[in-house]
């Protein structure tokens, strides 16, 4: 007997959520849900897949607004604990980006432990409620007379705090090496001369944008897990780029996808939203992204049953090739191979090592997977859908 196509909708997945009836599995469970019975019919058991990624993503920040003085300022400089937000945007918004560093950082030193403070540890100490020092100067107007204000404030004082990230969740990036006879000091971390390691950035087959390779669930509107609350796709991500080669069901083989994200920072947690000091480059901030997938149909199921050892990337020269703009791959990887500790490059064992933690992303799939268990959780319909390929 001919067995029907699954066919699903974003409303019946959220009634059987609100009824406390859907099943929900984590990327990494629907592949064993695959391999057990098949695509079909693991479309029929599931109704939504949750996926988890906790990453530096440098292309993160916050909107705040810190409220009128009295007298009133118009900013046209803010400084909070000594690292400077962007003011202009309105009399008293500013926009704290993670990779600012405090002024005076000695970036230019490198030493065994030295630590770096920068915007992304703002955000961290705004969402943990610590103490922050906030100096704001003016030039004065008749309507904004003050030209200078400085007081101590937390996440609670301020009007509004809104996180806003232009780009993040990559889809696949970069693994890097080093080919020079010196240490070097990246964004992907230390790497090691004659390419003694060699270091990546994605959580693979937890990673959301892997499990929804052409974007068809995921777009502007989706509901997502960001910095420990509820977020949302606000946008596609600067430098989305869909248009790389691709290898089996679609998973691009190079960066690809992005998004830009929006959240209220007042909900989140600093375990999720960390800054990060990357010695000898700066800052950043690790940012804890989740997203569920629909199993809208039999496609769906497929694309999130990808494996590690079926996802590629490309390795780049981080001493000469990619500082030059001119970037030649010198090999392929999986992340299976990734994930193990070590890859073989140009006929040489390399040490391999993540800047990601699968720890958490693993965590973020499994505490998304409780909310919507919990019907506390419902999907967000895509009112627009991310650019993506002609299929």
């Amino acid at each position: 007997m001919k067995r029907h196509k699954v066919v699903k909708t974003y409303q019946e997945i959220n009634e059987k959520i609100r009824q406390g009836k859907a099943v929900v599995v984590t990327a990494e469970e629907m592949i064993d849900v695959v391999e057990k019975h098949d695509h079909a019919e693991a479309a029929r058991r599931i109704d939504v897949v949750t996926t988890g990624t906790f990453s530096p993503m440098c292309s993160s920040g916050a909107f705040l607004n810190f409220g009128h003085t009295s007298p009133r300022i118009k900013a046209s400089k803010v400084w909070l604990n000594d690292v400077s937000a962007y003011a202009g945007v309105a009399a008293v918004d500013c926009y704290i980006g993670a990779t600012e560093i405090a002024e005076g950082d000695p970036l230019n030193s490198v030493y065994p432990g030295e630590f770096h403070y920068g915007g992304g540890h703002v955000i961290e100490d705004l969402v943990a409620g610590n103490v922050i020092r906030l100096r704001v100067e003016g030039y004065g107007t008749d309507c904004y007379p003050a030209r200078k204000y400085e007081k101590n404030i937390t996440v609670s004082d301020l009007r509004d705090a809104v996180l806003f990230n232009p780009r993040n969740a990559y889809q696949n990036y970069n693994c890097a090496v080093n080919m020079s006879d010196r240490t070097i000091y990246t964004y992907m971390g230390v790497l090691r001369p004659r390419m003694a390691n060699a270091n990546y950035a994605t959580s693979g087959q937890l990673s959301p944008l892997f499990n929804d390779p052409y974007y068809k669930t995921i777009g502007i509107g989706t509901r997502i897990f960001l910095g420990g609350t509820q977020g949302y796709v606000a946008w596609p991500g600067t430098q989305h780029n869909p248009n790389v080669k691709r290898g089996k069901n679609g998973v691009p083989m190079e960066g690809a996808g992005t998004i830009a994200t929006i959240g209220n920072l007042k909900d989140m947690t600093s375990g999720w939203l960390t800054g990060a000091s990357m010695l000898g480059y700066g800052v950043s901030l690790y940012v804890g992204i989740g997203i569920p997938i629909p199993i809208l149909n039999e496609e769906m199921a497929r694309y999130t049953a990808v494996k590690d050892e079926n996802i590629w990337t490309q390795v780049y020269d981080y001493s000469m090739d990619y500082p030059k703009g001119v970037v030649k791959s010198l090999g392929e990887v999986n992340y299976k191979d990734l994930r193990s500790g070590e890859i073989t490059l140009k006929g040489a064992r390399v040490v391999t090592a993540p800047l990601s933690s699968y720890f958490k992303a693993r965590e973020i799939a499994n505490i998304l997977k409780e909310w919507i268990e919990r019907g506390d959780f419902f999907l967000g319909e895509p009112q627009q859908q991310l650019p993506s390929v002609n299929l």
